[in-house]
């Protein structure tokens, strides 16, 4: 008797598979899968009858597709839900206790209010010149006369016109802003206290503009026509989105 060395016989072949489905109510066998079964579970079996695994059915194009937005939808459930923790880490960084969290507020506030000062005084100066103007316009157009105006008079009164409109869209636009980091800071706040207080980093749901985003307020430029005294630029005030709706005076 020949005694074939160890290395000889693990480099044998192994028997042919052993493929199993159900097709049409009957068991069909195969050394390969079966074509026909691709949409039906395979079984393949060892060479002693025993299972050896499972092969699942070929997905249609539709379960494909089914399967393909499950796997985005959870990454993007993944994603939001490590953003949330990491946000909420990041704020009580930023924020250690309330003090610290008022001195910010005041200080985006102060920005603000400085522009908004601004702004009040260059609303006063223009409605002096608008005054003046109506006055010089009444010498042209009365009830006795209506002459046309000359033509630095309609230069002066167009510019003052547009930088008076350009000003108080600008003060609408610092009340707006105003109420929005009050209400950004107040949500804020809310939040950290329930953080400070023991609650898990990303379990609160998502902060009220999760997409940080410098917001400056800008002067809107007076049309290059105009003769008025130039506006002061505003002062650049940096703040974070809030969806909250906000309120309508500065404090």
């Amino acid at each position: 008797m020949i005694v074939l060395p160890q290395v000889a016989r693990a480099a044998e072949p192994a028997g042919r598979p052993i493929i199993q489905c159900e097709l049409n109510g009957k068991k069909v066998t195969s050394d390969r899968l079966i074509p026909e079964c691709v949409h039906k579970e395979q079984r393949e079996l060892n060479p002693d009858g025993s299972l050896k695994r499972i092969v699942p059915p070929t997905p249609t194009a539709d379960e494909l597709a089914a399967k393909e937005e499950k796997d985005r939808e959870a990454k993007l459930e993944f994603a939001a839900r490590s953003d949330a923790v990491r946000r909420d880490r990041n704020l009580m960084q930023r924020f250690p206790d309330e003090a610290a969290h008022r001195k910010a507020r005041e200080k985006a506030l102060d920005e603000l209010r400085v522009s908004a000062k601004i702004t009040t005084s260059r609303i006063a100066e223009l409605l002096t010149d608008k005054k003046k103007n109506d006055q010089d316009k009444e010498f042209y157009v009365n009830e006795r006369v209506n002459k046309p105006l000359p033509t630095q008079l309609a230069q002066r009164i167009e510019a003052n016109e547009a930088s008076l409109a350009a000003q108080q869209l600008l003060a609408k636009t610092q009340v707006d802003e105003t109420a929005r980091i009050n209400d950004l800071y107040d949500a804020e706040l809310a939040r950290l206290k329930k953080l400070w207080s023991g609650a898990q980093p990303g379990s609160l749901g998502p902060l009220p503009g999760t997409a940080p985003v410098a917001a400056t307020v800008k002067a809107v430029p007076t049309p290059a026509a105009a003769t008025a005294k130039p506006m002061p630029t505003a002062a650049a005030v940096t703040a974070r989105t809030v969806e909250t709706p906000g309120k309508s005076t500065l404090k």
